[in-house]
């Protein structure tokens, strides 16, 4: 089970955008994922006249590791570590600090 998943709302712990929240979108692998609004990259794009692309510079979200990320506890306002317990016989998320389960 993995602790941090697609649509949660996290908070970057380190690196440039220290601070910053952000919702993940996508999962690339297991140690990476894809924040929305967090780690941007200028890309320079060529533009491509067979599909119609102009070219340019743009913004590209780039993957950011999973330790530097922590999830966005609403409760309390502040980043929360993520434990894994077992509630009627289902595994559930659960934060660390208050042992509430972390609502989907």
């Amino acid at each position: 089970m993995d602790k941090i998943r697609t649509k949660d709302e996290v908070i970057v712990l380190t690196g440039k955008d220290k601070g910053k929240r952000g919702v993940v979108t996508q999962r690339v692998d297991a140690n990476h994922l894809v924040v929305d609004g967090i780690n941007v990259a200028k890309k320079a794009v060529k533009p491509n006249p067979m599909t119609g692309a102009t070219g340019g510079i743009v913004d590209k979200l780039m993957p950011i590791h999973i330790s530097n990320v922590a999830l966005f506890n609403a409760a309390t306002g502040k980043a929360d570590r993520v434990g894994i317990k077992t509630v009627d016989g289902k595994k559930v998320r659960v934060y660390k600090s208050t042992g509430e389960v972390v609502k989907v």
